[in-house]
């Protein structure tokens, strides 16, 4: 029997075609739950159809996304009418979809919802029970798979940022029934490690059903009651997980969460001199002020200084000193005057004046002055004062 060899694109071809004229998959119908959906830039649709043990691949095409009432999102449960064909570069079949109707959410994004709703009664949520994320850490724990390109992209990055920083990865399940419970192990095994300033819990992107370990109940509990803050970089940007409302920071990817975790070395030292900058210029800033201040005091105290009262006592006694210099010398000028005046009276009264125009005083023996004769006739020794001189003689008196 002759087996004709086939090219792959004629192999892609050939089921592609078979596909293409089945009577089922060419107008089929198919119910289930929407995850992974995305809207391209072109205004295609992009998106997983699954159930509880399967999954496919679907788009819809801009035309007929336009069409839409509604806007698709993840978990809804949806009827979808369309097509199975094959793409040919990849050899992978999918449904092209014409039409998306809502039938109602999904069983795993409705026990997403619920848990949410319970842990956030719960006060897991909460914003005063989220630890802050170290300035510096020196020592970062990883709890990732170890052959994922997450621990990649937070080696890359966390390296570029900072070569001192040092991380120390706990391998772990990130995906699969296994995986919440090895995380838990994780976090409890770094909490452990003393130097360990941080925790990054991540994993790359994926379905919602990749991505559903980090919805567990009891993995919630152990990121709350971490002593170490934790950063989770679970999936793409657009992907929540439960562990993301409860870890300390969220981030959209490993590598942002890497980011989170890990500043710029560059960074730290210009805030380093910018704060030293800014520390040199506030003391220097205090020391004027506090110099203006003293000199202030100083000439506070100058002018209440002792010595001011002192000099301004010199100067009391000074002007003191001088009033009464000024009024013993009024009063001697005064009492010389009056001198003056007694003095010129005394001299024109003076009896020796008397005596030197001629006059003579006589006295007795007892110094009294004779002025009448009756008093001289009883003396026979009287004192007789002339302008020169004093003589004593006796007297006697004729015709007696």
């Amino acid at each position: 029997m002759y087996i004709k060899v086939l090219t792959v694109s004629a192999l892609n071809n050939y089921i592609k075609k078979m596909m293409d004229n089945d009577i089922i998959l060419m107008n089929i119908h198919v119910k289930g739950e929407i995850s992974n959906f995305k809207i391209h830039s072109s205004g295609h649709i992009y998106f997983s159809l699954k159930d509880d043990d399967g999954k496919i691949n679907c788009v819809m095409f801009r035309t007929d996304a336009e069409q839409l009432e509604f806007i698709p999102e993840n978990g809804m449960q949806v009827e979808v009418a369309g097509r199975i064909s094959v793409y040919i570069k990849d050899g992978s079949y999918q449904l092209y979809c014409n039409k998306i109707m809502e039938l109602g959410m999904g069983e795993l994004y409705a026990r997403f919802i619920q848990l949410k709703e319970k842990l956030s009664r719960d006060g897991l949520f909460n914003e005063e029970h989220k630890r802050p994320i170290p300035l510096f850490p020196r020592r970062i724990g990883v709890i990732t798979s170890p052959t994922g390109a997450a621990i990649r992209d937070i080696i890359n990055v966390s390296t570029r940022r900072n070569k001192n920083v040092n991380i120390l990865l706990y391998p772990s399940v990130v995906q699969g029934k296994a995986a919440a419970s090895d995380i838990i192990k994780g976090i409890e095994v770094l909490n452990q490690i003393e130097d360990i300033d941080v925790i990054i819990v991540a994993r790359g992107g994926g379905s919602v059903e990749e991505l559903w370990s980090f919805n567990d109940e009891q993995l919630a509990y152990a990121v709350y009651n971490s002593s170490k803050p934790i950063i989770t970089g679970v999936g793409h940007e657009t992907d929540f997980t439960i562990v993301d409302f409860v870890s300390d920071r969220r981030a959209p990817t490993p590598s942002a969460a890497a980011e989170v975790a890990v500043p710029f070395y560059s960074e730290l030292e210009n805030q380093f001199f910018s704060l030293q900058n800014r520390l040199m210029r506030s003391y220097g800033n205090i020391i004027e002020r506090k110099k203006s201040d003293l000199a202030a005091i100083e000439r506070s105290l100058q002018l209440n200084s002792p010595m001011n009262y002192i000099v301004n006592g010199y100067t009391y006694i000074d002007n003191l000193r001088n009033r009464l210099y000024s009024s013993i010398n009024n009063k001697l000028a005064i009492k010389k005057e009056q001198l003056v005046k007694y003095s010129a009276l005394l001299e024109a009264h003076n009896p020796l004046k008397v005596l030197e125009r001629g006059y003579s005083i006589i006295q007795d023996n007892n110094n009294k002055v004779i002025n009448e004769i009756e008093q001289l006739k009883k003396q026979n020794e009287v004192l007789i004062t002339l302008k020169d001189g004093s003589i004593k003689t006796f007297v006697s008196f004729k015709g007696e």
